[in-house]
C-alpha cells in the first residue's frame, strides 16, 4: 500500500496531517464515504493529546497522559462512527477546600439540587448563595442548549446567534469581562474562583481582560452536551482514538505512524505532501488536505510567514500524572477522601488567590500557591488500574495547574527566569505542585507515591514546553489557538465550516478551526463535511 501511495503512483483523495482525535474523525467520515484516505503521524502512536499510556513503566497503569474529561463530544458523531466508550459520570462534581482553612471544604455533587443548595448555604451561612448559583448555572444552561447543536452545522453570524440567546445572558456572558458578572452574582469569595476556573483552563487571562478570552473558555467549558457535564472516559482517553484509528483502517483509509510531514505545497491544482521517513525522504499527492496541527504549524511547512505567539495567545498549563499507593488524607475529616477526590478537587482557586496568580505569572515568576485541580480517575474507572494494583488500594492522580504561562518555561521566553536565561522547568513545577497540595491535605502527597522498581516516586510533569515538544504544538497551547467564538467573525465567515483556509485544497481540521479546542471531534467532523463537497 506505501507504494501506490507516493507521488509518482497515485493521487490521494485526502492526506490528512496528524493522528490526533480531530484528524482521525475527518479520516473516519471521508473513508466511510468511499475516499481514499492517508494519515499521517510523526509519532510512533496514534491520538495526540488524546492518549492512554503506561508513563510509569512496569507498574500497571494507563493514564490518560494530557486531556482526560470528556464534555464536547457530540453524540451524533459518536454514533456516526460507531465510537463506543462509555463515559462515567462522578458522584461528585468537585471539592473545594477552604483555602484559608482547609478543615472545612464545599461539596458540589453531580445531579441532586436539594443537597447542593445545602452545601452551599452551609458553607457560606447564607441561602442568598446558593440561590445566586442555581440562577447562574440555569442561565448558563440556556445558553448551551442553544449554541452545543449549532457547533455541528455551518456558522452563523454573531447577531443571528445573539438573537437566539437572552439578551440580559448575551450581555452577561459575551460582551462584558467574567469578572464582573461573577463579582455582581456572587459575595463569597471561594464561590467566585470555583465557577471563574472553568474560564481559565488552559488559558492565561485576568478575571476583567477586555480579550474576553476567559469569557470564551468559559463558554465551552459550560455548553458541552447542552449541560455542561463533565465525564469521565471508561478504558481513559486512548480508548476513544483507539476506536476512531480502527474506524479509519475499517472503511479502507491508511494510517501511517512514525511518519514526520517537513514540506506542504499547493500547486494550485494538487497538494504535495513531503515527509521525512527514516532516513528517506518522500512525497505524496493528493486532492486535498487536512492539518490537525496547529494553524502556525501549517504556515510554517507551507513556507508562510508565521507570528510570534504572546503569554495571552499561547499555552498555560501544567499536566501532573501521579500513581499513589493510597489516597491522600484530607483536614476535613467530614468527607471520605474517594468522594473528595473523584470530582474536580479544587486547590488554592479562591477569587483572590488566581487573581493574584495571574499577576505573579504575567510578572515572570511561578504562582504561589499553584493554583490546581486534581481529580482521580481511577475511582470513576478501575480498569485503568492492574489488578493488583485495584487489590493494593492503589489509584491515579491527575493534577491540572493554572496560570503557567509558556514564557515562564520556555528557555526564549519573554521572562528571564533564572540566571542562565532559561526558563523553569519540570523540577520547579513539581515542587510548586507539592507545595500547593500540601497546603489543603493532612500529609504530604509525596508519603502517598508509589514507586517504581528504581525508587523512582510515579510522577511525571508535562510543561507547556514538553508539550510543545513532544506533541508539536507551538507554546504547548492545548487549544493549538486562543478559543474563538462559535459564531462567524465577519461576513465572509457566515455559511462556512470554520475550517477553510485560502487554499480550496487545504483546511485545518484540529482545535486551531472554529469551534475547536477540547476532546470533540467537532472541528474534524466540521472538515470532512467541507471537504466532501470540495471532493465531490
Amino acid at each position: 500500500m506505501h507504494a501506490d501511495l507516493r507521488h509518482d503512483h497515485h493521487v490521494i483523495d485526502c492526506i490528512v496531517v496528524g493522528a490526533g482525535h480531530n484528524g482521525l474523525v475527518t479520516a473516519a467520515y471521508l473513508a466511510r464515504s468511499g475516499y481514499s484516505i492517508l494519515v499521517l503521524e510523526a509519532n510512533s502512536s496514534v491520538g495526540g493529546a488524546a492518549v492512554s499510556a503506561e508513563v510509569f513503566p512496569g507498574m500497571g497503569a494507563r493514564v490518560s497522559k494530557y486531556s482526560y474529561l470528556v464534555s464536547l463530544l457530540p453524540p451524533a458523531i459518536a454514533r456516526d462512527l460507531a465510537i463506543d466508550v462509555p463515559l462515567a459520570r462522578r458522584r461528585v462534581a468537585s471539592y473545594t477546600p477552604d483555602p484559608a482553612d482547609p478543615r472545612r471544604a464545599l461539596v458540589i455533587p453531580s445531579n441532586d439540587e436539594q443537597s447542593l443548595a445545602a452545601n452551599i448555604e452551609n458553607f457560606t451561612g447564607s441561602a442568598k448563595e446558593a440561590a445566586a448559583w442555581q440562577r447562574f448555572y440555569a442561565r448558563t444552561t440556556a445558553m448551551a442548549e442553544v449554541m452545543f447543536p449549532s457547533l455541528t452545522k455551518p456558522l452563523v453570524s454573531r447577531e443571528d446567534m445573539r438573537a437566539r440567546i437572552d439578551a440580559a445572558d448575551w450581555s452577561d456572558f459575551v460582551e462584558r469581562p467574567l469578572g464582573e458578572v461573577l463579582e455582581h452574582t456572587f459575595e463569597e469569595d471561594v464561590i467566585r474562583g470555583l465557577v471563574f476556573t472553568d474560564g481559565l483552563i488552559g488559558t492565561f487571562a485576568d478575571a476583567h481582560e477586555d480579550s474576553l478570552h476567559q469569557n470564551i473558555c468559559f463558554l465551552y467549558h459550560v455548553i458541552g452536551q447542552g449541560t455542561g457535564q463533565w465525564d469521565v472516559p471508561v478504558g481513559g482517553m486512548g480508548a476513544i482514538t483507539a476506536q476512531l484509528a480502527d474506524r479509519v483502517r475499517s472503511a479502507g483509509g491508511v494510517v501511517r505512524t512514525g511518519v514526520e510531514v517537513i514540506a506542504i505545497e499547493d500547486d494550485g491544482e494538487h497538494v504535495s505532501v513531503t515527509t521525512r521517513e527514516g532516513d528517506d525522504e518522500v512525497t505524496y499527492t493528493a486532492r486535498t488536505l487536512a492539518a490537525n496541527c496547529a494553524p502556525g504549524v501549517l504556515a510554517k511547512l507551507r513556507g508562510l510567514e508565521t507570528a510570534t505567539i504572546s503569554d495571552r495567545d499561547g499555552g498555560a498549563q501544567v499536566k501532573v500524572n501521579m500513581l499513589l499507593s493510597r489516597l491522600p488524607r484530607l483536614r476535613d475529616d467530614s468527607v471520605d477522601p474517594a468522594d473528595a477526590f473523584s470530582g474536580t478537587f479544587h486547590v488554592n482557586e479562591s477569587y483572590r488567590q488566581l487573581e493574584s496568580a495571574h499577576r505573579t505569572a504575567a510578572s515572570g515568576q511561578l504562582p504561589t500557591p499553584l493554583p490546581a485541580e486534581i481529580y482521580c480517575h481511577s475511582l470513576s474507572d478501575p480498569s485503568i488500574l492492574s489488578k493488583n494494583l485495584r487489590a493494593a488500594g492503589a489509584h491515579t492522580l491527575t493534577l491540572f495547574g493554572l496560570h503557567t504561562p509558556h514564557s515562564l518555561f520556555a528557555s526564549n521566553g519573554t521572562h528571564q527566569t533564572r540566571a542562565s536565561g532559561h526558563g523553569l522547568d519540570a523540577d520547579d513545577a513539581l515542587a510548586a505542585v507539592h507545595a500547593t497540595l500540601d497546603s489543603v491535605l493532612a500529609e504530604p502527597v509525596a508519603d502517598c507515591l508509589m514507586t517504581d522498581a528504581e525508587g523512582n516516586p510515579c510522577i511525571e510533569v508535562n510543561t507547556t514546553a514538553d508539550v510543545e515538544r513532544d506533541l508539536r504544538i507551538p507554546t504547548g497551547n492545548i487549544f493549538h489557538t486562543p478559543l474563538a467564538w462559535p459564531w462567524a467573525d465577519d461576513d465572509q465567515q457566515i455559511g462556512t465550516w470554520g475550517v477553510e483556509t485560502d487554499s480550496p485544497r487545504i483546511v485545518v481540521c484540529g482545535s486551531g478551526a472554529a469551534r475547536g479546542g477540547g476532546v470533540s471531534g467537532i472541528p474534524g467532523h466540521n472538515a470532512a463535511r467541507h471537504l466532501t463537497s470540495v471532493l465531490g
